[in-house]
């Protein structure tokens, strides 16, 4: 499944006529050394390519443009083979302009935060901006909306709601069946849904799912997973025909533990992927570029872990038409100035020289769900935690992972409402909901974030994006929810009764409408802020959205209140 693009008998002669050399072609990059990952060997040429495709390699070529290739490695471009876009904070135009430098040409994108907003509008919205990207985008239907019964969404598609968008320009298949229980439990809307892709390309999405229930899922037809944290659990994915894709998100950093994966052996089974990656991570460290020079520096075969970034994941999608720096192929290319350690000089989206000026002439979508922020102000006593003195279900956060511990701890009460216990770092959390369905207001604990004060919010809480706040003082924690819904959304961060840093993300409350440099610039503000209220963690925005993922073990919280994720029951208050 790809691009069928029509041309002309003309139009193929003249790309012939450039393979042979015949005709000079209308780009080519010359004297460089060019990775051919059918055989994982490397040789030095010229590449050729006429329009968007590449026509010819390791031959001597004239051009009518010419790049100039020595003392650098052509490898095929990169592949995000899961990421929903969203969750970089940034417009689909802005992560475009911020990750194609990163040699990153072809995303597969889940609009499944918009979706869950939005409903169908932001599926639209997502194919609509893929339609007008630079790079090549590529939506996923989201499959999962909402994610579970256990919370509002803004939205509930079923399957009658995806189909009318199969056949669009850049969509793809059905994204990521969040809703593991229901497909092993033969759910009516599940077994729907999965029976009308049958054929299509079905994401998965499985943690910690073994044995006989890992034989039950695959049977669906669903046949890539990006949830996997042990070696152990990829390596069975892997034995039983699944395409594991490696994540390392802003804060799921599953590439320690999976690396090993990447052998000459695995490596056309084994993708790359970023799932949720914020302006701060990618400025600092990379995209995929990242992943694969830390990858090669463990040891990882350098050619077979470009195999992973590449073609590996294009043939997992069907996308028959690239991942190779071969004739026929799609002209996405990244030139690297250093081959092992993944430095990127130059890169080439579609037979075109990424430059500043490739983003001045789109015309994408205008913004969407401005007014999706339907919440009413909250005040403190709305927040307090209520129940008696005694010993508590507490969620337990672990550090650059988005599964988290079910803790009990002892804590007091007094006339009726519990309090923060800073001592044992145990802080209350609530789910205000936010998308005028209900007033729904979940509440409980958490341990993890070492605030000593203050609060911080954010109506980026996964995957049905109601507003999620931490905090020590009730009344700071109303005055972020409360910052937050003046936004239209985004992250605040209060102490002392009054905001101290903020990032407006009116997008469907999910993306800013700002570059991506000055959305950078606001996170490393609010991370600042977080820290001068005591919080211990590397990125506590990315942590706080993920406390409402109750698809994800083993205890979540949404606007129904606690959830044991194994078991998929609230918790009994």
């Amino acid at each position: 499944m790809w691009d069928r693009q029509s041309i002309t008998p003309e139009a193929l002669a003249r790309r012939i006529a450039q393979g042979r050399g015949r005709e000079p072609a209308d780009l080519v990059i010359k004297g460089a050394r060019i990775l051919d990952v059918a055989t994982a060997t490397l040789h030095e040429g010229d590449v050729a390519i006429a329009g968007d495709m590449i026509v010819g390699v390791f031959e001597s070529y004239d051009g009518a443009e010419i790049v100039d290739g020595r003392g650098l490695t052509v490898v095929p471009g990169f592949i995000d083979a899961h990421v929903h876009i969203e969750s970089s904070l940034l417009t689909p135009a802005e992560f475009e302009r911020c990750v194609l430098p990163h040699g990153v040409t072809t995303a597969i994108w889940d609009p499944h935060e918009i979706a869950n907003v939005l409903g169908t509008d932001g599926i639209d919205y997502a194919l609509r901006a893929a339609e007008a990207a630079v790079m090549d985008i590529w939506v996923n239907l989201s499959s999962c909306v909402p994610a579970s019964p256990l919370e509002t969404s803004g939205a509930r598609l079923e399957a009658e709601d995806l189909l009318p968008f199969v056949g669009r320009p850049k969509a793809l298949g059905l994204a990521e069946f969040m809703n593991f229980p229901g497909v092993l439990n033969g759910d009516p809307g599940c077994m729907a849904k999965l029976a009308a892709f049958q054929g299509a390309h079905i994401d998965g999405h499985a943690p910690l799912v073994r044995g006989l229930d890992l034989n039950g899922y695959l049977a669906a037809g669903i046949r890539t997973d990006h949830e996997s944290t042990t070696y152990e659990e990829a390596l069975e994915k892997l034995r039983k025909g699944m395409t594991v894709l490696i994540r390392e998100s802003s804060i799921a950093k599953d590439l320690r533990a999976l690396w090993p994966l990447i052998t000459p052996e695995t490596s056309a089974f084994v993708a790359l992927c970023t799932d949720d990656r914020n302006p701060v991570e990618i400025a600092a460290e990379g995209h995929l570029d990242h992943m694969i020079r830390w990858a090669i520096a463990q040891g990882a075969p350098a050619a077979h872990v470009y195999r992973s970034a590449s073609w590996s994941a294009a043939n997992a999608f069907g996308l028959r038409d690239r991942g190779l720096v071969a004739p026929g192929k799609r002209a996405d290319l990244a030139l690297l100035s250093d081959y092992e350690g993944c430095r990127v000089e130059t890169v080439i989206a579609g037979g075109r020289v990424v430059r500043d000026a490739l983003f001045a002439g789109r015309n994408g979508p205008a913004p969407v769900g401005l007014d999706s922020m339907k919440a009413q102000a909250v005040t403190a006593a709305d927040l307090k935690p209520r129940g008696r003195s005694g010993r508590q279900p507490v969620i337990g956060v672990i550090p650059d992972k988005i599964v988290t511990e079910r803790l009990e701890l002892e804590l007091s009460a007094r006339d009726g409402e519990l309090a923060a216990d800073t001592r044992q770092d145990a802080l209350p959390v609530a789910v205000v909901a936010r998308h005028g369905v209900n007033r729904n207001i979940g509440r409980g604990f958490v341990k993890g974030f070492t605030l000593t004060q203050g609060a911080i919010a954010s109506s980026v809480g996964h995957d049905s994006h109601n507003i999620c706040v931490v905090g020590v003082d009730p009344q700071d924690m109303a005055v972020a929810v409360n910052r937050v819904i003046a936004l239209g959304g985004g992250f605040v961060v209060a102490a002392g009764g009054e905001p101290r840093a903020e990032l407006a993300a009116p997008l469907a409350g999910l993306m800013s409408l700002e570059r991506h440099e000055a959305v950078r610039e606001k996170l490393l503000a609010l991370r600042a802020a977080a820290r001068d209220l005591g919080c211990g963690l590397a990125e506590p925005f990315l942590q706080v959205a993920f406390l409402p993922l109750a698809v994800i073990p083993h205890l979540k919280i949404t606007d129904f209140g606690l959830v044991d994720v194994d078991r998929f029951e609230v918790v009994a208050p």
